[in-house]
């Protein structure tokens, strides 16, 4: 393992190698370096990780820059490696043979291809940890088949569910199969580090997007699997309880989660409306969400009286679950963010007096402190020379690699 002094945590020491592109693998990647690792971002020159042209702003992706690659690569080092050339293929081996991870997200395959497949890795290092991340998986009849975001909410069946009636199929309005890809190898990096620890060898991950995104969607695949339920896209409505969705205020949208019988009783209390309670339509759990629809009614009735600020006050301190609908700009401007230092600054890359940079970190707290970057995302190749110095290599070795363009 190698030393990284830039940011403690419970990884420190151990060096990933992130041949990793636009979100899903970069992703998992910054989760590492969050908790301490030193990750080696290992791009292809004159270019890079095609996430540094991604993002709102055209000047930011002129500048290889963009939003999306700033997003997920602080606390990572950057070196350019062209693994067509004989030269750089070399590098990689010593890199490999320093690492403790590698983590790539091409199609499967292409490593192979390269002369990287996991026998080889095996061969140069016995103790790495290898993670594959792909749309659909190693294996299966579609391993080849390209795929991003999009192509993973349509497949797994969660568009099918998002939505109304009248809107499904809807795409989710973030990337969350890319977020879960990433989460799921991050999480099983850490676990096969710890496996290692133990048995002395490394191991291979095969991380599917499909399969980490039909995971995630909990009751509505295992009430089809278990229970034999259809699944139907139910809008804001919650199909385990009712009333639990959202619901209209006289200023905005209230999340309202009584899914508890004492939740419901407290919450018709609290709204002035008790005789809802002994309603036949609305007494019991499965009463209520066969007539859901008349249920909202007749609590928003009275929760038009007064504004979403209210109520949230007002139920969450009687033990009711209950939350104004945030835009983005109000979520981050919200004290509980603040207080919990979720977003944080750093100086941007390349520009040291223009606006710092604000980052997200991991909403993991260790110790009482947040995981937090201290390096801003690199310049492409900004640590090229540094690495390989790091590998053994003379300053003119390091100049002839570069003639070569071999980094």
């Amino acid at each position: 393992m190698t030393a990284n002094s830039a940011t403690p945590g419970p990884l420190a020491g151990v060096r990933v190698l992130d041949l990793t592109n636009v979100l899903a693998g970069p992703y998992a990647g910054y989760q590492l370096a969050l908790l301490g690792a030193d990750v080696i971002k290992v791009e292809v020159p004159h270019g890079g990780d095609l996430a540094r042209k991604l993002g709102s702003s055209a000047e930011l992706n002129r500048r290889e820059l963009g939003a999306s690659f700033l997003a997920q690569n602080a606390q990572k080092r950057s070196l350019t490696l062209n693994l067509k050339s004989d030269q750089g293929k070399e590098v990689l081996r010593r890199l490999v043979a320093s690492a403790d991870v590698l983590c790539e997200n091409f199609r499967p395959g292409v490593l192979e291809r390269l002369g990287f497949g996991w026998d080889e890795l095996k061969r140069l290092n016995p103790r790495l940890v290898y993670c594959a991340i792909s749309g659909f998986g190693q294996t299966g009849p579609l391993r080849a088949k390209p795929a991003y975001d999009q192509i993973i909410q349509g497949s797994s069946g969660m568009m099918s569910v998002t939505g109304t009636a009248e809107t499904a199929p809807l795409r989710a309005g973030y990337p969350i199969a890319d977020t879960l890809g990433g989460l799921a190898a991050a999480f099983a990096i850490s676990s096969a580090l710890l496996g290692r620890e133990r048995s002395g060898e490394g191991s291979m991950i095969d991380v599917s997007m499909l399969e980490t995104a039909v995971t995630a969607m909990g009751w509505v695949v295992s009430n089809h699997l278990i229970a034999g339920q259809q699944p139907r896209a139910l809008g804001n409505d919650n199909g385990t309880a009712a009333p639990s969705g959202t619901f209209r205020t006289a200023d905005g949208e209230l999340n309202i989660a009584a899914n508890k019988q004492e939740q419901f009783e407290l919450l018709c209390r609290i709204i002035g409306r008790p005789e809802l309670v002994s309603d036949p339509r609305f007494a019991e759990r499965e009463a209520r969400k066969t007539h859901r629809a008349q249920l909202t009614a007749e609590l928003e009735v009275a929760l038009t009286t007064r504004d979403a600020a209210h109520w949230e006050e007002e139920l969450s301190s009687a033990g009711v679950p209950a939350a104004a609908v945030l835009s983005v700009p109000e979520m981050l401007a919200s004290a509980q963010i603040r207080a919990r230092e979720l977003v944080h600054e750093l100086p941007f890359p390349g520009h040291e007096d223009a606006e710092p940079l604000r980052v997200l970190g991991n909403g993991i707290r260790l110790d009482g402190e947040p995981s937090r970057p201290r390096l801003s995302p690199p310049i492409l190749g900004q640590h090229t020379d540094d690495v390989l110095a790091e590998l053994g290599y003379g300053a003119d070795e390091i100049a002839r690699l570069h003639e070569e363009k071999a980094v």
